[in-house]
């Protein structure tokens, strides 16, 4: 079981935001099944800008884990004027039933933007993982996360020729360096949550960023299997 967070860092709010909280369970499960306390719990943090796709990833991370057994519970929220304004999703996920559906300090970062970056990396749990677009976000040298770069904008316009993919890709890099959920159920996720003009375009997504994220979790072999020791489910 991971350790849990002990004080520190919270997960910031953005001023003039609006804000959706969600709750999921697995088929068959019942609601009261004991107390997210004694679960085992990852926190994921997606963040970036409105109009890039993450409040969708967050839905679909969710959704995908719910279909692998996982309980997930989550909390959106984005300024005023949705559109390039700052936006964030959390999903909690649990082997048991979710209390609270607020991320406190994650264990999992996903950065779309320079400025999500830098104002959820100080909550991030010691030793915790942020995967970010390349280049399009600068890590901080001084931090101690095991930091991820995936060209998900540029592989989104180069090779499936649309920008606003880019969060599918990133999507299926979290599956495939992290095993927090598979990509198949990611796909069917995708495919349930999106409309059908889209579908064949996110199902390549999804397979290009899991493909980035199984070569990133080679280079980074060792630091990933310490964070896969720490944070699991199952």
């Amino acid at each position: 079981m991971r350790p849990r967070c002990s004080g520190g860092s919270r997960i910031p709010w953005f001023p003039g935001r609006m804000r959706l909280n969600w709750i999921l369970r697995p088929f068959g499960r019942r609601w009261c099944t004991g107390s997210s306390s004694m679960a085992e719990t990852v926190q994921v943090c997606f963040g970036g800008l409105g109009g890039q796709g993450i409040v969708l990833m967050g839905s679909i991370l969710g959704a995908a884990a719910v279909k692998e057994g996982i309980w997930a519970a989550g909390s959106n929220s984005y300024g005023a004027q949705a559109r390039g304004s700052a936006c964030r999703a959390e999903v909690v996920l649990s082997s048991g039933a979710v209390d609270f559906p607020r991320v406190i300090s994650p264990d999992l970062l996903v950065a779309l933007s320079q400025e999500a970056y830098e104002k959820f990396l100080p909550a991030l749990q010691d030793r915790g993982l942020v995967i970010h677009d390349s280049p399009g976000v600068q890590p901080r040298q001084d931090s101690a996360a095991v930091h991820c770069g995936i060209p998900g904008t540029r592989l989104a316009l180069e090779r499936l020729g649309s920008a606003q993919v880019a969060n599918m890709i990133f999507l299926g890099a979290v599956a495939g360096l992290t095993d927090l959920v598979s990509l198949d159920a990611l796909t069917r996720a995708a495919e349930e949550g999106a409309p059908q003009r889209f579908r064949e375009l996110n199902r390549k997504a999804l397979q290009e960023g899991f493909s980035h994220g199984l070569e990133a979790r080679q280079r980074f072999q060792r630091d990933m299997k310490e964070w896969l020791e720490r944070f699991r489910i199952g």
